[in-house]
């Protein structure tokens, strides 16, 4: 318990250092949408894709053919388009904020 407390306080302090727009709740993601999300990342499952927590569930973001510029347990806000596919959400991300303020664009493959 205290773990998630002291995760949600980090993500929390460190949104309102570094948001790029309206933040959305993982649990409110629209197919098909543009969004800002922040969250801490929780795992990442590829080179080129992480699991993006915050209090509301998890998101996949996908920053391919890039490499995954976080770590583990860090906060960031991404910016990206929810893919409007079936199957399970999964963010495209534009770019990547971290906790230092520091912005990693993504240009995909298919832009």
């Amino acid at each position: 318990m205290k773990r998630i407390a002291a995760t949600t306080l980090a993500t929390v302090l460190a949104t309102a250092a570094f948001a790029s727009g309206p933040l959305t709740p993982i649990s409110d993601l629209q197919r098909g949408t543009m969004v800002s999300v922040a969250g801490t990342v929780e795992r990442i499952t590829d080179e080129d894709e992480f699991r993006l927590t915050d209090a509301g569930g998890t998101v996949r973001v996908y920053v391919g053919p890039n490499w995954v510029p976080a770590n583990v347990g860090e906060a960031v806000t991404v910016d990206g388009f929810v893919d409007d596919d079936l199957g399970p959400l999964e963010i495209y991300a534009r770019s990547l904020t971290r906790a230092d303020g520091t912005v990693v664009t993504f240009r995909h493959s298919d832009d």
